[in-house]
């Protein structure tokens, strides 16, 4: 077998399709996806797409953002037979400083990193818990707050606000903008019931008026029965008033008068004051997501 690889600045519609296609055949065959949500929105647009072939079919595709992320994956009829490692060696080849995501940290992945010299820099846990009697109320918040549902032009702003600012130094959440809000307002799963906003609405609060934190609930697909705790955001000014706990369970009693039966999240590995306020809900660990570098960035102990 003969892999080429191929780099392009955007998908043609053709091309765009198997690779959609090919990602859904590499999640029901591995059971977790090999992109995930901003890289699938990044398929259609200009950047650095790599696409693997072998006698003109498809056989793997990897995108490179501009950090240097990476998310790759193989056709599972192309697998053992080297793509992966042509793929990714493109990939080095293109950006030394490159950062791959392994999804569902598999055997095949760590493998394959293993013979590329790559080690793990960052983990990105999956945690989940069912729904449980009681969940679909909404929590007491503590005083001079109120919660209220997000209005689509009235609250774009002051949510990308909080978001910058709670998130500034998180690699991927910080760099959300004005038209990656509206990116992910035209999805199918969006509603805008699911993004909650909190709202210091008194000066006895000491927190000013205005946004002071918000939980963006997400289901995908909308018929589905797995709910997730998409993003939970405090002003920075604010944490340490106990914002955090409420929130969530704003989120999930949400969740929980819909109907899903199960509600999952993800946080990163090191975030410890987020892993004790998703433990103390009753989350457990069901899976991890790795980042791969080669020697260029602190590794994972």
């Amino acid at each position: 077998m003969t892999t080429q690889v191929t780099p392009f600045a955007r998908l043609e519609p053709d091309r765009l399709a198997s690779v959609r296609a090919a990602a859904e055949e590499a999640t029901a065959v591995d059971g977790v996806a090999p992109l995930s949500e901003a890289f699938l929105l990044g398929l259609p647009r200009e950047g650095e797409h790599l696409v693997a072939t072998d006698e003109g079919s498809l056989a793997g595709y990897a995108q490179i953002v501009a950090d240097g992320s990476v998310e790759a994956f193989v056709l599972p009829s192309a697998r053992a037979k080297g793509v992966g490692t042509a793929l990714l060696g493109a990939v080095l080849e293109r950006r030394p400083d490159a950062r791959p995501w392994a999804h569902g940290d598999l055997p095949a992945s760590r493998a394959l990193a293993a013979s590329l010299d790559l080690a793990v820099v960052r983990e990105l846990l999956v945690l989940s818990r069912p729904f449980a009697d009681g969940d679909e109320v909404d929590p007491g918040l503590p005083e001079g707050f109120a919660h209220r549902t997000f209005e689509p032009g009235r609250d774009d702003d002051a949510l990308l606000a909080v978001n910058a600012a709670a998130f500034a130094s998180h690699p991927e959440q910080g760099d959300l903008d004005a038209a990656g809000l509206a990116e992910r307002m035209a999805q199918p799963w969006f509603e805008a019931e699911g993004l909650i906003l909190l709202e210091a609405i008194e000066d006895g609060a000491g927190a000013g008026h205005g946004l002071a934190g918000f939980h963006w609930t997400k289901v995908d697909p909308p018929d589905g029965d797995v709910g997730e705790v998409y993003v939970v955001g405090v002003r920075p000014d604010l944490h340490g008033r106990g914002l955090g706990g409420p929130l969530t369970r704003l989120g999930l009693a949400h969740l929980a008068r819909r109907g899903v039966r199960e509600v999952e999240l993800y946080v990163e590995g090191d975030n410890h004051p987020a892993l004790a306020t998703y433990r103390r809900a009753g989350f457990e660990r069901t899976a991890v997501h790795v980042m791969y570098s080669r020697g260029v960035q602190h590794t994972v102990e």
